[in-house]
């Protein structure tokens, strides 16, 4: 996934009006460039909590919703949702962590991490900051400018460091496998399926959760299972994940944070070439909504099976890294 994105929608640095339902405005879909344009403009947060602010939509979760996801780690049981860190290239994985080690003594050793490129893309779990990651025309989250990012080597405002003292709140695992006609005889999702928000609508009804502000909401498509029994695949043959009109039922809830199994954007999207991975643009830039890319929930969505429980307590911390655009880390799941 490139650092900058020039994109093709300008938007506005004035306070955003939440977006509501109207008889004319019910079911906005994103279709086609236009949609997509409006839905930067209209779902937009720039200002909303403040021109400096460099949290964005996790501004929502408040103390109240800290205790109140606390109080669901009813078992005590704690599953990572990171998956492991590649090591050896592979046709999805072509930047990796070089793992070296150190001199062997009696006394002991030591290792030393470096990652041959980028830990952004679509193999690494990782949480993208809010700003400089994704642009649209030169602009992040808030309007934060291009310009200033080369100025200052790294990103000013809104960058990882901002998450310094991790994200602690709810999360509802949405299991698209469950969706009729959606999933593979195998249990996965073949690329390129899309999830829409009247999908998430049903997967509530499913799974008996609703979603409401602060939450995080991770979407489970089956594509480490995949993986495992076919072998990596190249970027170009696609990835299932959400489809752009989610971003209208992100906003309408209050969403925080969201995650997937993969890196999140179905692939191909649907909308013009033009348009590089909507949901990031419309998440990170329009709403500053951040996203965790990569995760594995093979071991949580089993656990939530076992249980029939969809919600638990969710907490990731990224590394404090200043001016960074993102985080390699390993988020928990506690049911």
């Amino acid at each position: 996934m490139r650092i900058l994105l020039i994109g093709l929608i300008g938007l506005g640095a004035g306070v955003s009006i939440p977006y509501a339902q109207s008889p004319t405005n019910a079911r906005p879909a994103i279709t086609n460039e236009a949609d997509f344009r409006r839905a930067m403009k209209e779902l937009s947060n720039w200002g909303r909590w403040g021109n400096e602010d460099e949290l964005g939509a996790s501004n929502l979760i408040t103390p109240a919703k800290r205790k109140q996801a606390l109080a669901l780690a009813k078992e005590g049981v704690t599953i990572s949702l990171a998956h492991d860190i590649a090591q050896e290239k592979a046709a999805d994985a072509p930047n990796i962590l070089e793992r070296v080690l150190g001199d062997v003594r009696p006394t002991g050793t030591t290792d030393r991490y470096q990652y041959t490129g980028t830990y952004h893309g679509v193999v690494h779990s990782h949480l993208d900051a809010v700003d400089c990651h994704v642009m649209s025309e030169g602009k992040g989250y808030n309007g934060r400018l291009m310009e200033d990012i080369v100025a200052d080597g790294g990103c000013p405002k809104g960058n990882i460091n901002a998450q310094k003292d991790g994200v602690v709140t709810r999360a509802i695992l949405f299991d698209a496998t469950r969706l009729p006609g959606k999933a593979a005889p195998q249990g996965w999702l073949e690329p390129g399926t899309a999830i829409h928000r009247e999908d998430l609508e049903a997967l509530e009804k499913m799974e008996h959760v609703k979603v409401s502000p602060g939450d995080v909401i991770l979407l489970y498509t089956g594509r480490w299972k995949r993986r495992a029994a076919l072998g990596p695949w190249p970027n170009s043959t696609g990835f299932a994940g959400w489809h752009a009109d989610v971003a209208y039922f992100i906003k309408e809830r209050g969403v925080s944070f969201i995650g997937g199994d993969g890196p999140n954007d179905v692939s191909p999207s649907g909308l013009p070439s033009t348009i590089a991975i909507p949901l990031h643009q419309l998440a990170l830039v329009a709403m500053g909504v951040s996203i965790f890319d990569n995760l594995d929930f093979e071991r949580a969505i089993e656990q939530a099976k076992r249980l029939n429980r969809y919600e638990f307590l969710f907490m990731a911390a990224p590394l404090r890294i200043e001016k960074g655009t993102g985080s390699p880390l390993n988020p928990l799941a506690i049911f």
